[in-house]
């Protein structure tokens, strides 16, 4: 009979002869294949990103059944940390998560293809991606999810998750005290997710790295697994927070307004009370603040801009404008509508203004994309007197047209709706802007 200290040694011995064989095949994943394991007396295989947890008995077992089932299993592990499965927001629902994360991670290893994890049920997977494919484009786990939650009702999720589950994941998860959450409500809504900022400092480093060796292989070897490189590209992409980086636009503007921070009232109504009607210190009325006055928001109508993701991206915006009370008075807020050529210009000048643009909205264009025409029209209206300090153009596009060769005298940012795929460059002289589909939803 073994005891438990010898169980745990084969298991480890088990684990490395998969581990060997993953480095093998997957020189790229060296950094990500080494992080420490640590052995459980329950349950199957899982990673909070700190150690990689495993039943001793589940790993011996794994193994005698298949090998090859083992190595995947293990490999599917590594994944979720490389792609940071473990370390995103704090509502979700969990059940859809973990089945889009398992989804993003067999479908990397289905693409892979290789003989040291192969089984059965890759045939069955390859189907069911493809199917999610044609409707999300790319098969991350932030794409996968959006698809299920729209979709759930269409498709059975505990036949889903069994088919595409290969670990646990509920170390990923913990309550409001730090506890391990023990569970969620009916759609998994409350989960509260790892946030360690060392281990996800950590993983990122990994992830670069990873990436930069594919990158780096697919040139002398040819083509590489495309999912693993979209999934890499998700996760090593900046994104931005779009409230935060609005309010860099703004201009600090004079308000006439009572300082609080500067007036002292116990010198005020001492002149009062000593001089009748002759306060020692009058209020400074100037009170300095940033708000927006001057601005030019630029919206690619060309065809391969949705529609949809115009009015969401204007939605947001007049949103974040309006919670910040970022409305200069006598705002001076120029949309203009371009594909081509310059569609239209709509001056907006008060909160109404822009809630009713929003509200009736028309795209008009629908043509190629080229940038000129607007940074021209702008320079114009610059040149003409129509803003008295711009400070700044937001363009927002899919990147696809020609740009201007000459910096312009305002600052430029161009805002990219996050696709799946690498967004395209923008001139040295812009700021490019990433977002993810649903930070711009209400």
């Amino acid at each position: 009979m073994y005891d438990e200290a010898h169980i745990t040694a084969l298991a480890n011995d088990v684990l490395d002869i998969a581990r060997n064989r993953l480095l093998v095949n997957l020189r790229y994943l060296d950094t990500a294949l080494t992080f420490s394991g640590r052995a459980v007396y329950d349950g199957t295989i899982s990673s909070d990103g700190k150690n990689l947890k495993y039943a001793p008995l589940f790993i011996l077992k794994t193994y005698s059944g298949s090998k090859e089932q083992l190595t995947r299993t293990y490999l599917h592990t590594v994944l979720h940390c490389v792609f940071h499965h473990p370390f995103t927001g704090k509502s979700i629902r969990r059940d859809l998560w973990d089945l889009a994360c398992d989804i993003a991670a067999e479908s990397v290893i289905n693409e892979l293809d290789l003989t040291c994890t192969g089984t059965d049920r890759s045939v069955r997977q390859e189907y069911l991606t493809k199917q999610i494919k044609r409707k999300t484009g790319s098969l991350t786990a932030e794409k996968i999810y959006a698809f299920l939650r729209s979709s759930y009702s269409d498709f059975d999720i505990e036949e889903w998750s069994e088919l595409f589950a290969a670990d646990e994941h509920s170390c990923w998860y913990h309550d409001e005290t730090g506890s391990l959450d023990p569970g969620s409500n009916a759609y998994g809504e409350t989960a509260m997710v790892l946030n360690d900022a060392s281990i996800i400092s950590e993983w990122k480093s990994i992830a670069e790295h990873v990436q930069m060796e594919i990158e780096m292989y697919a040139k002398v070897r040819g083509r590489e697994s495309s999912a693993m490189i979209q999934n890499l590209r998700a996760v090593n992409r900046e994104r931005y927070d779009y409230s935060s980086f609005l309010k860099q636009f703004a201009v600090t503007h004079e308000d006439m307004k009572v300082s609080e921070e500067e007036f002292d009232y116990i010198y005020y109504t001492y002149g009062l009370s000593k001089y009748g009607k002759m306060p020692l210190i009058e209020p400074l009325e100037y009170r300095e603040s940033s708000k927006i006055h001057d601005f030019v928001i630029a919206i690619d109508t060309s065809g391969s801009v949705a529609g949809e993701q115009v009015q969401a991206f204007l939605q947001k915006t007049y949103n974040i404008l309006k919670e910040h009370d970022s409305f200069a008075s006598g705002v001076n807020i120029h949309i203009i509508q371009c594909d081509a050529s310059v569609q239209s210009d709509t001056v907006i000048t008060c909160t109404d203004d822009l809630e009713n643009y929003v509200a009736d909205m028309q795209i008009r264009g629908l043509g190629g994309t080229d940038f000129r025409p607007v940074f021209r029209y702008v320079d114009k209206l610059c040149a003409d007197g129509h803003f008295s300090n711009l400070r700044g153009l937001l363009y927002f596009t899919d990147g696809l047209g020609p740009y201007p060769e000459a910096k312009p005298a305002y600052r430029t940012a161009f805002i990219f709706v996050d696709d799946g795929y690498s967004a395209p460059e923008v001139p040295a002289w812009a700021m490019k802007v990433l977002l993810r589909a649903e930070d711009i939803q209400e």
